[in-house]
């Protein structure tokens, strides 16, 4: 198996720079401000499992010209010091009375050409840092003008290169083989928990970095939640679970799932797996570049409805994915964002086949000039039966 090399050459993010100063220029942008662990990752390589520490503000400046310029705790220091970056400014955090805010202040206040900066303030993005210090910084870059940048972020982020497209294919092949053979290595009369931990075990032996989400849901006949679990629910005959798993390699995300049955499966749910496989080969076929994400909800809803689907309470079929486990565009019918080759998303179709009772599927996808092409091998045709 190939694994592909870490990290990302130097020319990758001068390619990201570049697309972003261009961009900035035509928006009259002087600097664009990231806040947020992919967003700073994005654009300098700083790679570091610290940001699960939430005491610190981290902060990373695009200027119109040049290299980004990073305004970190000194804690940082070294760490960004090995990425391309040679402008690492610092301060002794965390100091609450001014943690970086004058720092950055001086900072953006010296690329001034329109008065203009960009920061994420829109749907699916956060600030991270304390809403207090925003308001000060506001104040301070006065009378600089503070703009919604997510779209331009998110149109930079959502076309991988072809660096980012390696990491994505070795995760969900990673992801596939563990899932290939987990229905000879699930038990009925264990927790769905002990099931799923002997399945995280297998993923990180097989070389994946992390699974920081992985789920399941069960029940007898059917499941009712996709986003609990594992639970110490002891699965039964006559059971059905769907795990789904958000993996990583480089800190690239796979984020599919698979259902099984145990010991049997009666004609209801062969039927609604069935349903939601056809639903699946529908979102596949109409993943091409020119497409909508709604061109995609319309094709796999018109099967599932035909199919007796009594609803959808997931409120999206599927999503973009990259270094967050989900990312914009969403797959709804109002959703109008294109498809253009490079992207990467998730088929994620579901119903209500049954009161109480979900079946849901997912895939994930490369959009190509050809049409879609499958990062993660697909599912089986019907429901694996664990005996």
């Amino acid at each position: 198996m190939n694994v592909p090399e870490r990290g990302f050459t130097q020319m990758e993010f001068e390619q990201r720079t570049l697309r972003a100063q261009r961009m900035m220029r035509d928006q009259c942008l002087d600097a664009l401000l990231l806040t947020t662990e992919p967003n700073v990752r994005y654009f300098s390589g700083f790679y570091s499992q610290f940001w699960h520490s939430p005491t610190r503000p981290w902060f990373l400046v695009v200027p119109l010209e040049g290299k980004p310029i990073a305004v970190i705790p000194e804690i940082g220091q070294s760490g960004m010091a090995a990425t391309w970056l040679d402008d690492i400014r610092t301060w002794p955090a965390p100091r609450p009375e001014d943690d970086g805010v004058s720092l950055l202040g001086n900072v953006i206040r010296e690329r001034q050409r329109f008065g203009r900066i960009g920061v994420t303030l829109g749907h699916e993005s956060t600030l991270r840092m304390p809403a207090a210090d925003f308001r000060r910084l506001r104040k301070l870059l006065q009378p600089v003008e503070i703009v919604d940048c997510t779209m331009l972020i998110r149109s930079l982020r959502n076309l991988k290169s072809l660096e980012e497209i390696a990491k994505m294919r070795h995760i969900c092949r990673l992801t596939s083989d563990a899932f290939e053979v987990l229905p000879e290595r699930l038990r009925t009369g264990e927790t769905e928990r002990e099931n799923c931990r002997r399945f995280r075990i297998d993923l990180l032996e097989r070389g994946v970095d992390d699974s920081p989400y992985l789920i399941s849901g069960s029940g007898p006949g059917g499941y009712d939640s996709i986003i609990m679990g594992p639970s110490d629910r002891v699965l039964q005959e006559g059971d059905v679970m769907i795990i789904d798993t958000g993996s990583t390699f480089e800190g690239y995300f796979s984020d599919f799932d698979r259902n099984f049955a145990f010991g049997r499966a009666d004609s209801e749910l062969c039927e609604a797996y069935r349903t939601v496989y056809a639903a699946t080969e529908a979102g596949l076929a109409s993943a091409r570049p020119g497409a909508t994400m709604a061109d995609l909800w319309q094709a796999m809803w018109a099967v599932l409805e035909a199919g007796g689907a009594l609803g959808n309470d997931v409120g999206r079929m599927g999503h973009g994915l990259g270094m967050q486990l989900t990312e914009g565009p969403s797959v709804t019918p109002f959703d109008t964002t294109v498809l253009q080759p490079g992207m990467v998303i998730t088929l994620e179709p579901g119903m209500t086949f049954a009161p109480g009772k979900q079946m849901v599927h997912e895939e994930n996808l490369l959009i190509t000039n050809a049409g879609a092409e499958l990062l993660s091998r697909r599912a089986p045709a019907e429901i694996p039966v664990v005996v």
